[in-house]
């Protein structure tokens, strides 16, 4: 509360005149007029979780307003007011209530639009017709359909509806030229999956250790696994993920540990051994191999201006065949997963973790995963995820130096994933063959210029 004071307080001394961030620490009933003080510079507005029921119908003298958060208010509707802002290109209201998205509520630059965990039961045909659109989070709503507009989304490389009513998955979704990344789990027209048969490990054979991460669906333990079949008693190390139980962007926790579950052993997967049973507070958890110390991931998430692009750590540089067998690793965790019907639908350098130093790397995260349906339908969204493997493929040569001696054929590759028709593109099984033989080009023992930001 004291928080909240001191920022209105300041605003309305002038204090922050010429600000161009303007980050409320929420509890806001209304909008404050004076942010209209800032109008000449103000880009970035988030204005914390609150009981916000509209925003303003002047809110478009915000000329310059590139990125706007209301999640966690209440508001029924998307405000309509954020349409006549000129410049904004983001918005995120997640959680707050919203059962309808007005087509004059949608920007004409609106390359980002998160709103997961509503109520949301339609759509309006306007949202394709953005066509700066890059980025869409509608993951826990209430969708049976969607646009057919979005069929024509040229741009549109994220996309995220899991968790919602849809029946079929429309197949104009698997021919989207620019889509890489897509979240459908939790949907009727999901398959079934079969990781119901997975080990259940009893909280009592857990013992807790420190934490060692954690995301927008749970915290990450160092752990002992202490099984009847142990002969010294000492327990197996593991990484234990216990579950916050709350809708993320990606979809429902329970579908990530299924996924992970499902997938089953793979050396260049983190993979699943177990699902805990029994935990105290009811907590779901999952129990995985315990990765070595000092593994990283390899790029950081996007961030608000690269919006689908890692980012990377500027002295990153990677020998030739350090960085080959980063891409290969990511490639053949890709082709196991699609191989046993599932896709990732994350794969990024921020969910490859490595070892900093030979290449060694695992693809995690399984948040965003699926299963495949049968046939024609599963390859074609297997070819989704070759767009994006084509264009983790061209970072990584990016940072390779010197480059590989194969890549004039690796950047063609890489081109092949990303064409946009779909239908061409290749396999990640067949894409694994052509890194092999790239591979046997490139130095065996060379090492990276500079590990990881070092």
């Amino acid at each position: 509360m004291q928080a909240k004071a001191d920022t209105l307080a300041a605003l309305r001394r002038g204090d922050l005149a010429g600000a161009r961030e303007l980050r409320l620490p929420g509890g806001l009933a209304e909008f404050p007029r004076e942010i209209f003080g800032l109008a000449d510079t103000l880009e970035v507005l988030d204005l914390g979780p609150g009981s916000l029921t509209d925003l303003p119908a002047d809110l478009g003298r915000l000329a310059r307003l590139r990125v706007l958060f209301g999640s966690g208010n209440r508001f029924a509707r998307l405000p309509p007011a954020l349409g006549d802002c000129a410049a904004l290109s983001q918005i995120g209201c997640r959680g707050s209530g919203i059962a309808e998205v007005p087509a004059e509520s949608l920007p004409p630059r609106l390359r980002w639009l998160t709103l997961t965990d509503n109520r949301i039961a339609a759509l309006p045909r306007a949202i394709g017709e953005r066509p700066l659109l890059r980025k869409l989070m509608l993951s826990g709503n209430r969708l049976a359909a969607l646009p057919e507009s979005l069929a024509g989304a040229p741009d549109l490389e994220l996309l995220r509806i899991a968790a919602n009513r849809l029946d079929t998955l429309p197949g104009w979704i698997a021919a989207l030229p620019a889509l890489a990344w897509l979240a459908c789990a939790g949907n009727p027209c999901e398959p079934a999956s079969a990781a119901g048969s997975a080990t259940r490990v009893p909280w009592s054979a857990i013992e807790t250790g420190a934490l060692l991460g954690e995301g927008a669906s749970g915290r990450v333990h160092a752990a002992l696994w202490r099984r009847d079949d142990d002969r010294d008693g000492a327990g197996r190390a593991v990484a234990l993920k216990l579950f916050k139980g709350a809708m993320t962007s990606d979809g429902l926790p329970e579908r990530e540990m299924t996924a992970c579950l499902t997938a089953g052993a793979h050396p260049h997967l983190s993979g699943g051994l177990g699902r805990v049973v029994g935990h105290p507070e009811g907590l779901e958890g999952l129990l995985m191999p315990l990765l070595p110390a000092g593994w990283r991931a390899l790029a950081g998430p996007p961030s608000l201006a690269s919006c689908s692009r890692d980012i990377y750590a500027p002295g990153l540089a990677l020998a030739p065949a350090v960085g080959l067998r980063l891409a290969r690793a990511a490639v053949a965790g890709t082709a196991h997963l699609h191989a046993g019907g599932l896709i990732h639908g994350d794969i990024y350098a921020h969910n490859l973790l490595w070892d900093g130093t030979s290449g060694d790397a695992v693809l995690s995260d399984f948040g965003a995963a699926s299963v495949l349906p049968a046939g024609a339908a599963g390859e074609a969204l297997q070819r989704i995820e070759t767009r994006a493997l084509g264009i983790l493929l061209d970072e990584i040569l990016d940072r390779c130096r010197p480059a590989p001696p194969a890549v004039a054929e690796l950047r063609a590759l890489a081109q092949a994933c990303r064409q946009p028709d779909p239908a061409g593109r290749p396999r990640a099984a067949e894409l694994l063959g052509a890194l092999d033989r790239a591979m046997s080009q490139a130095e065996p023992d060379a090492e990276p210029d500079t590990a990881a930001g070092r």
